[in-house]
């Protein structure tokens, strides 16, 4: 996976980004095979009357009745995720579509394409869902509200994640904002491109440097990476309040910069963590500040708000 950074304003070129101790892990879904095999031996096996109470192969109350329901449940979310990344596709070349219909003036397509998109969302499960949902609290409707929550997290678990996040770790608050750029995505490629804004404030009494950055990135199929970076380039384009590849945030200022994530798939999440220091003592030692988790989804979330 390869990162670029972004400019705010957008810059001709993304600035360098320098990485160190790159290191990824995967995270697969569980794998059907042993469940199967289970399921063939009790298959394969004829139940005699003195066992159907005690034998795990049989429906008598044993273990084996379990396996089968688990087998189904999980074949079942796979296939639903399966369904819900097929369409997040189909939205996302939608959109594509109607960018380069409306950037070459073909507006009799773009029209046709805009009305596709505005079907699409209205009957999109996950977003129909997320209305309802939203309804439901605004109504006081929580048993509603954890029906529509429960199926949500088996039809899509990231699309109960927001594509922001804040979050506080002695007195610095991190807050980040996704959104994704169709510009510079590739659906028929599998190839889909986020950026995101973290906006950093020190409201402790003690000044903190920046030292390096932990990403934890998840895409929709489970695999997992994890990215350490150890300095920030700044872009001129930039109107950072602090001029450095390591900033220093004295207390009541603020530290902002963008960034993007490349992904091969539709959906996603990202956290993480930066570490920092104390310089207003020598030795002191360095500590961690969270950054909550958000989404990286085409489909967006309810908030409107932008980070500026």
């Amino acid at each position: 996976m390869q990162w670029a950074a972004l400019s705010s304003p957008p810059a001709p070129a993304a600035p360098a980004t320098v990485w160190m101790g790159r290191r990824a892990r995967t995270a697969r879904l569980p794998s059907p095979g042993p469940r199967r095999v289970v399921l063939a031996a009790a298959a394969s096996s004829s139940p005699s009357p003195d066992a159907n109470s005690n034998s795990p192969g049989s429906g008598g109350g044993g273990g084996g009745g379990e396996e089968v329901e688990e087998e189904r449940e999980d074949a079942a979310r796979m296939e639903k995720a399966a369904a819900f990344l097929m369409r997040s596709q189909k939205y996302a070349m939608l959109k594509q579509q109607l960018a380069v219909a409306a950037q070459f003036e073909d507006y009799k397509e773009a029209a046709r394409l805009r009305d596709s998109l505005k079907s699409f969302e209205e009957e999109e499960p996950v977003l129909r869902l997320r209305r309802s949902l939203k309804k439901a609290v605004e109504e006081e409707r929580f048993e509603d509200a954890a029906k529509y929550r429960d199926e949500l997290k088996i039809l899509a678990p990231h699309a109960l994640l927001k594509c922001s996040s804040d979050a506080t770790t002695l007195g610095i608050r991190v807050q980040v904002r996704s959104v994704y750029i169709e510009s510079r995505s590739q659906p028929l490629k599998g190839q889909f491109f986020f950026a995101y804004r973290i906006r950093i404030t020190n409201n402790s009494q003690r000044p903190v440097q920046l030292l390096r950055r932990h990403w934890i990135v998840t895409d929709a199929n489970g695999r997992t990476e994890n990215i350490w970076q150890v300095s920030i380039v700044l872009s001129p384009y930039q109107k950072n309040r602090v001029v450095g590849e390591q900033p220093v945030i004295f207390p009541r200022t603020g530290f902002e910069y963008s960034s993007a994530c490349p992904l091969n798939t539709p959906n996603g999440r990202m956290e993480g963590d930066f570490e920092m220091k104390h310089i207003d003592k020598a030795g002191s030692s360095t500590f961690n500040v969270a950054i909550a988790p958000f989404s990286l989804s085409i489909l967006g979330d309810d908030n409107d708000d932008v980070l500026l």
